[in-house]
């Protein structure tokens, strides 16, 4: 593999890649992607783009050469959008491709930033400084493989405004700066970090095997302190599988989920506050709170279903989506309401944008990560 290859400057890989959808044209400089719509029998033209009655809905697709499963917007970036994806490889040194998406001209630019201590699994950013993430990744440790955090800090440079060159389609790869690691030795495998929402970025929790461990990062992120930490407590290796911070009451609450179980925490004495047993029939994906709603909580599993969930009474969720669920009524209904198909591996992360609430951006195994948009028409059904 050439140099080139290996710092991902070839958008699609050089492993084939994920196809593009039929009808869409690329651009030339390999590190921005511009997408317009074509009708069969038309000659493509550039300037295409500017027409924007298709554009709205349509998926723009960006394609890394490794696989990949690790997924998070620039939550302090509110006027770009811009997403981190976190690969994994064992044979090369792993990247995380920092893609930015100009919606007004529906291109892509990108930046490829090393991370050469092994294999991404979660990929988490602050929500006070642009330049700060955290990353859970695979380390080789006496024979045996542990996952470990670590917060690192991205060049300056990388800032928004300064990207690439879509003719520098061979601009070497960027370094990361170690700031801090999240020292799990006592603790096992790490499963993800996740920071305090609304903080200054001085706040995270990490999942490590069954416990829950609060750090202060001081000195400018260049120490982490760990201030409290829970356990999980019961028969077998209880360990947790994913985990978010609440946006409401005043940073005090996460949840976690371990197995089929749902649990809430309160950060100021690490003690639980909500327990759903059983949430799933198997094995709970990930969750998420509602950002406008401060009791709303919404779950998925490897049941095939979505569940919400009101935390101050958990006996029985709000409502559950199954697979086959469809909406046949006028929208906005609790229902599915649109399904994208433009992936052909396993999708192991969704992300909404920090910059624009009807933005989203899903990542499959095989390194394709696509860009989509509320359906225009239940966008203006719900504002007007």
């Amino acid at each position: 593999m050439t140099h080139q290859e290996n710092t991902g400057s070839n958008a699609y890989g050089s492993r084939g890649g994920p196809r593009r959808p039929p009808g869409w044209a690329s651009g030339e400089g390999g590190n921005e992607w511009e997408l317009s719509p074509r009708r069969a029998g038309s000659e493509h033209r550039p300037d295409a783009v500017s027409g924007r009655s298709m554009e709205d809905d349509a998926p723009v697709i960006y394609g890394l050469e490794f696989q990949a499963r690790a997924l998070t917007p620039q939550t302090a970036e509110t006027d770009a959008i811009r997403f981190l994806v976190g690969t994994q490889s064992l044979k090369y040194d792993n990247q995380i491709h920092i893609v930015d998406f100009d919606d007004e001209n529906n291109i892509i630019s990108k930046n490829v930033l090393l991370h050469q201590v092994g294999e991404i699994w979660h990929i988490s950013t602050s929500p006070a400084d642009k330049g700060v993430l955290a990353t859970c990744y695979n380390k080789p440790s006496d024979s045996k493989v542990l996952t470990c955090a670590a917060v690192w800090r991205m060049p300056k440079e990388l800032e928004p405004g300064g990207h690439e060159s879509p003719d520098d389609s061979t601009s070497p790869a960027h370094t990361l700066e170690l700031l801090c690691h999240l020292d799990n030795t006592a603790h096992g495998s790490m499963a993800c970090v996740t920071w305090e929402p609304a903080g200054d970025g001085k706040k995270v929790v990490s999942l490590a095997d069954n416990h829950i461990l609060l750090w202060d990062l001081q000195e400018s992120s260049s120490q982490a302190v760990l201030a409290s930490s829970a356990s999980l407590e019961g028969k077998g290796q209880l360990k947790f599988t994913s985990g978010r911070w609440s946006p409401h009451h005043t940073g005090t609450q996460v949840a976690t989920a371990n197995d089929t179980t749902i649990r809430g925490w309160d950060t100021r004495s690490m003690s639980q506050i909500y327990c759903i047993e059983n949430a799933h029939g198997q094995l709970v994906r990930d969750l998420d709170f509602n950002p406008n709603k401060q009791y709303y909580l919404a779950s998925c599993g490897d049941d095939c279903k979505v569940k919400f969930w009101d935390t101050r009474n958990v006996a029985e969720p709000v409502k559950t989506l199954e697979q086959h669920s469809h909406w046949s009524q006028e929208p906005p209904q609790d229902s599915v309401i649109a399904t994208y198909e433009e992936h052909e591996d396993s999708v192991y992360a969704v992300d909404w944008s920090s910059a624009d609430p009807w933005l989203f951006a899903s990542l499959s195994y095989d390194g394709r990560l696509v860009i989509n948009r509320v359906p225009r028409a239940l966008k203006y059904h719900i504002l007007l």
